[in-house]
């Protein structure tokens, strides 16, 4: 074998391993008003399921630098300060640059649940996360079983999607971003205090060229245990990640 050719193969497959590797996701965790110590392994195990993503836990959201987004193509966001008295900015004006630039730039940024229910002041933030919890206006009712009824078929995180059966706690009256595209919608049940109309429970924005993905399902590991709630999880994980989705193959 000669030297160019064997420089040539390594090169080769050097791109071929690059070009499998799989996403890199940060999941921010640490603090919410949920239980967020028994949902972020699962959260975890979800995505690294069938080697999907590569995935790093962070608990110390607070004590972040910049420099922390650097080997990542998505963050997942867990935490929430929502009925803190006194959680102050948690990102500061560098830090909140940072991650901008870092959507701005290709990457993406996944919410489950309440992960949005933060950083309510910073506006590019809740432009990207698509839909949070809003004081005085968004509600539930009681947990219960429901079907999640899959919209906008054409976009890469439904397209070929069935509806699904779920057990969840499901918002109702969500404050939604201008923009943020509903990729499904479930209708809670008014036996249960649901307002027996449709409700969009997940969301695609676009900032840049970077991505967010919403998914307000969720609200406990029971709920988690859902087929439907992994693969669009997967799903939309990747779509913020690479901007593509290659499906599901569990």
């Amino acid at each position: 074998m000669s030297k160019r050719f064997a420089a040539a193969l390594a090169l080769l497959l050097g791109t071929l391993t690059l070009a499998a590797a799989p996403p890199r996701v940060l999941l921010l965790t640490g603090a919410n008003n949920h239980d967020w110590r028994a949902t972020t392994p699962v959260l975890r195990a979800i995505l690294e399921a069938g080697g999907k993503f590569r995935v790093d836990v962070q608990t110390n959201v607070s004590g972040m630098t910049p420099v922390d987004f650097s080997r990542y193509d998505a963050v997942l966001s867990n935490f929430n300060t929502f009925g803190e008295k006194d959680p102050g900015a948690v990102w500061n004006a560098a830090m909140r640059a940072a991650f901008v630039d870092f959507i701005r730039q290709g990457h993406g940024l996944v919410v489950v649940h309440a992960g949005s229910a933060v950083f309510y002041d910073w506006p590019e933030f809740q432009q990207l996360a698509g839909a949070t919890w809003k004081l005085g206006r968004t509600s539930h009712g009681q947990m219960h079983t429901n079907q999640v009824h899959v919209l906008a078929t054409n976009h890469p995180v439904t397209a070929g999607l069935a509806d699904f059966t779920t057990f969840d706690e499901f918002w109702q009256n969500a404050e939604i971003a201008p923009g943020a595209v509903a990729l499904a919608t479930v209708t809670p049940k008014p036996e249960f205090s649901g307002t027996g109309s449709p409700e969009p429970i997940a969301f695609a924005t676009e900032l840049g060229q970077g991505r967010g993905f919403t998914l307000l399902l969720g609200h406990n590991v029971k709920a988690m245990e859902s087929d439907g709630f992994k693969t669009l999880l997967r799903r939309g994980a990747e779509w913020a990640a690479t901007g593509r989705v290659l499906g599901d193959k569990d």
